[in-house]
């Protein structure tokens, strides 16, 4: 039986569905942006990309988090 998924990733299927395009997609415009604070990111998204606070939120802590 495998795990549900949990933390920023259980955002991922709504946020696919919703602005249609892969996470991969929103993670790669993330690494590209020259900003590097993680509520600087999630501004960015929502103002820029219309993302909504909770899914720019997952997918900046993802992303971040892949750094280390």
């Amino acid at each position: 039986m495998t795990e549900p998924v949990k933390g920023p990733a259980s955002y991922f299927p709504a946020i696919e569905k919703k602005y249609g395009r892969p996470v991969s997609e929103w993670q790669e415009l993330v690494r590209a942006s020259p900003l590097t604070k993680h509520m600087e990111l999630v501004a960015w998204l929502k103002a820029e990309h219309g993302l909504g606070h909770g899914h720019a939120n997952a997918v900046v802590a993802a992303t971040l988090a892949e750094r280390g």
